[in-house]
């Protein structure tokens, strides 16, 4: 269950993790030559259809509440 995933220490470690190799900055915005903090650290493969994936840093990306959104139309985000 996602849920307990994202309460697990590992997952909690990976996250840290995650959030440092990236500068704590949004990849996303990023690329675009803005700078904006991130806040989520999100699976570019999602964890329900690769849960093999889900501590694999390759598979993983920070990104800002906006940028996360965008990357997540089923959840009323939008693409862009």
């Amino acid at each position: 269950m996602a849920k307990d995933f994202y309460k697990s220490t590992a997952w909690i470690k990976k996250r840290a993790k995650i959030m440092r190799r990236d500068g704590y900055q949004c990849q996303d915005c990023r690329r675009y030559g803005r700078r904006r903090q991130a806040t989520t650290v999100h699976h570019i493969q999602p964890l329900e259809e690769a849960p093999e994936l889900a501590l694999t840093d390759g598979n993983l990306v920070s990104l800002c509440e906006g940028c996360h959104n965008k990357r997540h139309p089923e959840k009323g985000g939008r693409r862009g």
